[in-house]
């Protein structure tokens, strides 16, 4: 295997150079420099583009790249699929790196079928159907050989692109356009309470994006829309990472109490670099949303920022905003509010302390208007009939609750 190329919107940006997973690290190409600037944070807040690389940020080079991979089960299965152990990165990179979460694509410029030519294949209902019954053994929908795509994440899913209202399979690195989640077998409705999630988000004014549930060949999935794909982008992908990887936190350092890493403060000051306040008062929305609807899985992994081709960045579209009080949990939030982690103390005053302790002007009117917009939401919309049968009322109690001072869980 020869060093891996790392290629950003298409450009060549830098080699993955070494084979051990200790020990591999990213080397900046001179066309980087020269197309993106010397110190350019396009790839990576935590992988800056330089001449000659600092060696104390090593790891948090490598964490970049290992972060790009799934979680769980569908990592197992990937590496054995190509018969290594789980954590060894630029084996599978080499591998499932063409189609991953931005706009990066990583390949070995010398492997057998180089250069590869992206393909589609088309799909019928019964096809997606069966692929979505079959992600423990085929994560993500990849086909064996030709399957090139890596999506991070524990949940079962696949990615499909979607033209002219025909689904096809993604081969050797074309851009999947959407991600088709099946039903959960140990929380049968958490795929419907996600819509339902979406669809509050979007009231709210976090995506303009679009979700729903389509039952393809007998299977009822959600749909989702990638944020991080775009007709008009160059080669139909937008670039983009999780906090996980701006702030060098690895696996389950995604949960605050998990390493200390992320934290709400430290995301918003990623995200306010450059006087991008926009992009912290709508962490603040997406913060209050999460509350109101018991989204309790607000991660580092579950906030991400784009890195626009033209070196602008902004926070992503709300995604995973998923109710989950309901479910077998500890009730605490992954981030904490105010110092706060249980869901059901937080007040509409620790929303507007933890906005304050990022410098938000007026957190009290952001953290209102979006309060507001989900209680019109859930008093008009109600969730699709495989959702939790409490899920709306539990959601207009936690709203009227934050909006009247009480803690989020009060009263029944």
């Amino acid at each position: 295997m020869g060093d891996l190329r790392v290629e950003l919107y298409g450009e060549l940006v830098g080699h993955l150079v070494g084979t051990d997973r200790r020990t591999f690290d990213f080397v900046t190409a001179k066309n980087a420099i020269d197309t993106f600037g010397l110190g350019s944070t396009i790839l990576s807040e935590s992988v800056p583009f330089d001449l000659i690389s600092n060696r104390s940020r090593a790891s948090r080079r490598r964490n970049f790249f290992a972060e790009l991979l799934p979680e769980g089960t569908a990592l197992d299965t990937l590496a054995a699929e190509i018969r290594v152990s789980n954590d060894e990165v630029i084996a599978l990179l080499a591998q499932f790196g063409r189609d991953v979460a931005g706009a990066v694509q990583i390949y070995d410029p010398e492997a057998p079928g180089e250069p590869r030519t992206p393909a589609l294949a088309p799909l019928d209902a019964a096809e997606v159907g069966r692929m979505l019954t079959n992600t423990q053994t085929a994560p993500l929908g990849n086909r064996p050989k030709s399957g090139r795509t890596s999506l991070a994440g524990v949940q079962d899913k696949i990615v499909l692109a979607r033209q002219d209202n025909q689904w096809f399979q993604v081969l050797e690195g074309y851009p999947s356009t959407h991600i088709v989640k099946p039903p959960s077998v140990r929380f049968p409705t958490i795929t419907f309470d996600e819509e339902y999630g979406f669809r509050a988000a979007k009231a709210a004014g976090l995506t303009t994006l679009d979700a729903w549930i389509e039952n393809i060949g007998g299977i009822p999935g959600l749909v989702i829309e990638r944020y991080d794909r775009s007709p008009d982008a160059p080669q139909g992908r937008i670039h983009q990472e999780d906090m996980n990887q701006a702030l060098g936190a690895s696996k389950n350092e995604k949960y605050q109490e998990l390493g200390g890493k992320v934290s709400l403060k430290r995301i918003a000051n990623v995200l306010g670099r450059d006087g991008n306040r926009d992009s912290v008062e709508q962490l603040l929305r997406l913060l209050t949303v999460s509350q109101a609807v018991g989204n309790l899985d607000m991660h580092g992994k579950n906030i991400s920022m784009l890195h626009l081709s033209d070196g602008t960045t902004r926070i992503t579209p709300a995604y995973d905003v998923v109710p989950q009080t309901h479910h077998d949990s500890d009730g605490k939030m992954a981030l904490a509010v105010n110092r706060k982690y249980a869901h059901a103390a937080i007040t509409i005053d620790d929303l507007i302390a933890e906005g304050e302790s990022w410098n938000v002007h007026t957190p009290r009117a952001i953290i209102t208007s979006a309060l507001e917009a989900v209680d019109d939401f859930v008093r008009f919309e109600t969730p699709v009939e495989q959702a939790y049968v409490g899920l709306q009322d539990d959601i207009a109690r936690f709203t009227r609750n934050l909006l009247d001072g009480r803690p989020t869980g009060g009263g029944r």
